[in-house]
């Protein structure tokens, strides 16, 4: 009993990991109708056995699907643009083929106004000269260049809006969905402090 399926397991397994009851009936006495022997009583160790079974045999089919998916875009792109290896393709599933998402992000630490170019933030890690960000709060969004980079600035080009202290700068503004392989806008966020005891 200690082999049944206790929860998830690796996806990299060499022989099937499920363990089968083999269920016997009651063995009667044709005549009397007499129980002569009991057959496999149903235990909630070999229900939780076959429910583990089953989730983790669609695990590995998700995981297929998600894998033939990437050797389809592959063999798709590689037909379009010979020996590239599928270098620009993304399904979205937490599994990037040789690309990964730019997720340089960081904060405004104080209120800029319209055309400002010099930003005070409160990392630049990530951020380098000539590559476009995205600036936004919950009011405005747009899309500049990075002109230079200091320890604790970024300058960009003249911004069309003016920006709340908080606002973001990011390379990419998008969510990505693994659950449904799918990208989507990112969203300004805020949150709620509640003070609960003073010292």
């Amino acid at each position: 009993m200690a082999e049944f399926m206790t929860g998830e397991i690796p996806l990299n397994f060499k022989t099937n990991p499920y363990k089968r009851v083999e269920w016997e009936d009651d063995l009667t006495d044709p005549n009397t109708g007499e129980v002569l022997e009991e057959g496999t009583i149903f235990w909630a160790e070999y229900g939780n056995n076959l429910e583990w079974g089953l989730y983790n045999a669609y695990r590995f089919l998700i995981e297929q699907a998600r894998q033939m998916q990437r050797i389809q875009v592959q063999l798709e792109l590689d037909g379009r643009v010979p020996e590239n290896s599928g270098t620009f393709s993304d399904t979205l599933d937490g599994s990037s083929n040789k690309i990964s998402l730019d997720k340089a992000l960081t904060d405004i630490i104080e209120p800029v106004a319209v055309g400002t170019t010099t930003l005070i933030v409160a990392s630049v890690d990530g951020f380098t000269p000539f590559t476009q960000v995205t600036i936004f709060d919950d009011d405005h969004s747009e899309d500049v260049v990075i002109t230079a980079v200091g320890e604790a600035t970024i300058t960009v080009s003249a911004l069309t809006n003016a920006y709340k202290k908080g606002a973001k700068v990011a390379r990419s503004n998008v969510q990505i969905d693994t659950v449904n392989s799918e990208m989507s806008v990112g969203n300004w966020q805020t949150f709620n402090v509640e003070l609960v005891e003073v010292v």
